[in-house]
């Protein structure tokens, strides 16, 4: 399919090219870009003879070629390249000989001792760059692995006499001096520990991690021999060891600290750990464990099984045969891939031998000198990570040698790049004119809407026409707004825009006519006029105390005339006092009482002539009433008795604290459970990933043996 690039086009833009050329599209106006492979590193792989050519290092050897490519992907469209491989000759050796060195292997390590020297003669047609080292290993120094008592830890064999136990030491790194690797394992004494099973898997991954060895930029050999099975991850939770395996170096003076910290290593990671550093493992073990190991070599890439002899009379000639058959052998392997990218490996191998699938990642039978091929086809099905390129690694297993294939994206046309930002094609430069469309910026878009609203883009005789343009009358309420003459709901907004009464509270603030609170406005608010001449207003009225200024500012008679409950002084002494109003202060001579029992017995709340109120007394309780005015006093309804609640009730409250704090701990519980659960579903499906992945066959545990044992009766003759 092709994008379409014509400006202002309604129909869909990507589509078959006749297509759109049918809709009118022209063909300068069509985009249909293609992936394609470029090659950036392209090294010639090595040829050379080891008894003619001069000595290099291993860094100026090449096996692979080509060692860096480039692929533009197209989402569904493959991208194909080849890879060459040809094993060098005269390639550099690292061989670390890893021994047991429990009391059984005595004889075997007396043999070993030679090794150096006869190992070097022997490999010298395969390399003349050979580096050997040594280590040795037991078991944890803890119980029930081994006897922990001061004794035994000196001496783990008395009566006889060994060398204390320990957990792994590197005895000797890599070195090109057979001599000193003989001197480093004569010097070895075996030990003693409690079970069958040594702690060879701890000696494995130090001897793998740590710098201290001296591993080079070579093919690295790990040479393990033993006549005992293992112990894995889990068996260390016999010495309270829960900890797993870190995978990383521990090596103090040459021996490792953390066996009586960390558990055993787990056989996959181990896999993991051999794999990642390159190592190839060869087992040398004997006769009765051969079994065990050749199930576990099934689990491990790049490594071989040997039998020793009686006393490891053979091993030169194990090592020799193992190196060779794992050398035999190339196997590309690939890291993980992004999402929605696919690859697959054709193999092109010695004598037109073809493989698919997953034979396609490796050839056998090869020979020092052999070229082999084998074409990949990357494909992509989108754009991931939003079309950043990502980098691929692709390797012939325990090589150290890769080669690195930069996956770019293409996730736009071509025109992409002629993008023009603020273009006025696009609502007067709210946009980018790309590919002959406007992709918009929200945010001027956001900012090109409200300025529309501010000048007037919208439709005549709308109200928000009528607001920007000014269509309404001066001193209306829109107006008001509109011109930004007051705030709405202040008092110049309402006085300005008529929407208080003359004579109301924001009138009389507004205007000036008389203060808030003063005798005067609570007069003007009294339904009558304020006279000069306290003389036009019964003596003792209410007109005349308030207009005489018998009524003070937050009197009970001032509140009632303006609205307000009156205070609880009065109010308790009228209902108190068997006299009347007399009996009571001053400003509580103007009412008149009536009491009732209940409240329902008060004046209705529809009754606008009363208004009900409710005070609280010194003893927290309410007095409720209903009071009205007149022109010579007021009148008083009151609830004979006040109204007084009790105090809580202790025991429904304890209760519900409690029922609370269960039923919030019991939901708190529950949500911790969903969580888990949701953890848990997450870690297998990664679980799942993860095994879905993996680069090794899945076969049965090596360790695993049956539980059932089953004896059949001699006698019985199933009757």
């Amino acid at each position: 399919t092709a994008p379409c690039t014509l400006l202002h086009t309604a129909s869909s833009r990507c589509d078959e090219i006749q297509a759109l050329q049918d809709k009118g599209c022209p063909s300068i106006s069509l985009e249909n870009p293609r992936g394609n492979v470029t090659i950036n590193e392209d090294r010639p792989v090595t040829n050379r003879r080891k008894d003619i050519a001069e000595k290099l290092k291993s860094d100026q050897i090449t096996q692979i070629q080509p060692q860096k490519l480039t692929l533009n992907l197209r989402a569904g469209e493959p991208q194909k390249f080849s890879l060459k491989f040809k094993r060098a000759e005269d390639y550099p050796i690292d061989l670390y000989y890893l021994m047991d060195l429990s009391d059984s292997m005595t004889q075997d390590l007396q043999n070993v001792k030679n090794l150096g020297t006869d190992l070097a003669r022997e490999m010298q047609d395969l390399t003349s760059d050979l580096k050997l080292g040594f280590g040795s290993f037991l078991e944890k120094l803890v119980m029930p692995f081994v006897m922990t008592t001061p004794k035994k830890l000196e001496n783990p064999c008395a009566p006889l006499s060994c060398a204390p136990p320990f957990s792994y030491r590197n005895v000797l790194s890599l070195t090109s001096n057979g001599q000193e690797f003989t001197d480093a394992v004569s010097r070895q004494k075996t030990s003693g520990n409690l079970d069958s099973p040594e702690g060879g898997f701890d000696a494995i991954m130090q001897a793998v991690v740590c710098k201290d060895i001296g591993w080079r930029n070579a093919t690295r050999l790990l040479v393990f021999s033993t006549d005992a099975a293992f112990h894995f991850a889990g068996d260390g939770k016999l010495a309270g060891l829960v900890l797993p395996n870190d995978g990383k170096c521990y090596l103090e003076k040459n021996m490792y600290t953390k066996s009586a910290y960390f558990d055993y290593p787990t056989i996959s990671q181990l896999a993991d750990t051999l794999s990642e550093h390159n190592i190839q493992t060869i087992f040398a073990v004997n006769e009765t464990v051969y079994p065990l190991y050749k199930e576990l070599s099934d689990l491990i890439p790049k490594s071989a099984v040997g039998t020793l002899s009686g006393k490891s009379s053979n091993v030169i000639k194990l090592i020799i045969d193992a190196y060779n058959s794992l050398s035999s052998e190339v196997i590309l392997e690939n890291s993980k891939l992004p999402d929605g990218v696919s690859i697959s490996f054709v193999s092109r191998c010695k004598n037109g031998v073809t493989g698919t699938g997953d034979n396609g990642r490796k050839c056998s039978n090869i020979s020092i000198g052999d070229e082999i091929n084998f074409d990949v086809t990357i494909t992509t099905k989108g754009c991931p990570s939003k079309g950043k390129s990502e980098t691929l690694h692709i390797k012939p297993l325990s090589y150290n040698e890769e080669v690195a294939v930069v996956l770019n994206y293409m996730c736009e046309c071509e025109c992409h790049k002629d993008a023009i930002p603020n273009s006025p094609e696009c609502h007067s430069g709210n946009g980018t004119l790309e590919c002959g469309i406007c992709r918009w910026d929200y945010a001027l878009l956001l900012l090109f809407l409200s300025s529309t609203l501010s000048f007037g883009q919208h439709a005549v005789g709308s109200v928000l026409w009528g607001v920007s343009c000014g269509q309404h009358a001066v001193g209306t309420v829109l107006w008001a707004v509109s011109c930004g003459q007051h705030a709405v709901g202040s008092v110049l907004w309402a006085a300005c825009c008529g929407q208080c009464p003359v004579g109301s509270v924001l009138w009389a603030a507004c205007c000036g006519q008389c203060p808030v609170g003063s005798v005067p406005w609570s007069v003007s608010f009294g339904q009558h006029a304020v006279g000069s001449d306290c003389g036009q207003c019964p003596v003792g009225s209410m007109l005349w105390a308030v207009s005489c200024g018998q009524c003070p500012v937050g009197s009970m008679l001032w509140a009632v005339s303006c609205g307000q409950c009156p205070g609880v002084k009065c109010v308790k002494c009228l209902m108190q006092q068997t006299g009347g109003a007399q009996s009571c202060p001053k400003e509580c001579y103007f009412f008149s009482l009536r009491k009732v029992k209940k409240i329902e017995d008060l004046p209705p709340l529809t009754n606008e002539e009363f208004s009900r109120c409710k005070e609280q007394d010194n003893n927290d309780c309410f007095i409720h009433f209903s009071y009205a005015t007149n022109a010579t006093g007021a009148y008083m309804v009151m609830v004979d008795t006040p109204e007084c609640t009790s105090g809580p009730e202790l025991i429904p409250i304890v209760g519900g604290v409690i029922g609370g704090t269960v039923l919030i701990g019991l939901a708190l519980l529950l949500i911790w459970k969903l969580l888990m659960i949701i953890h848990d579903r997450r870690e297998f499906a990664k679980f799942e990933k993860e095994k879905m992945n993996a680069k090794w066959d899945t076969t049965q545990n090596p360790i695993y043996r049956s539980a059932v044992t089953t004896v059949v009766n001699p006698k019985y003759e199933g009757k």
